[in-house]
């Protein structure tokens, strides 16, 4: 069994949602990227501060799919990926600075979401 550290997320200056705290573990162990660029900065951070798996979901999907992702790391201007991922109880990092919005705006919570982050608002917690 891996040992995983927790990371605090925040909102951005403009962003919203969260705190968040990201705690990886056996079953949960991938931060999921879905920024359509490989890894993003804030995705690879969050996995280097915690000891989990930072991985590319634009190219597949981990091996248990929802169920295995710690987080995802999305970068959505308020459509489908900014719902999606509150709704299947996935822990959801947007690098843009989104309020819930479209079809999915009711699992969007600022338990579940935070949006406009950045490198600088992943810190130990």
């Amino acid at each position: 069994m891996a040992e995983y550290k927790k990371v605090k997320v925040e909102a951005g200056k403009s962003g919203w949602g969260g705190p968040l705290e990201i705690q990886p573990t056996d079953e949960r162990k991938y931060i999921v990227c879905i920024t359509g660029g490989g890894i993003h900065p804030v995705a690879q951070k969050i996995a280097d501060l915690t000891g989990a798996e930072a991985f590319d979901g634009f190219k597949s999907s981990p091996e248990g799919s929802f169920k295995a992702m710690a987080c995802a790391v999305i970068d959505c201007g308020g459509t489908a990926r900014i719902g999606v991922y509150p709704m299947k109880g996935v822990p959801t990092i947007d690098i843009h600075d989104t309020t819930p919005a479209g079809p999915l705006a009711q699992f969007i919570k600022e338990e579940n979401f935070v949006s406009g982050v950045s490198e600088d608002q992943v810190t130990e917690a």
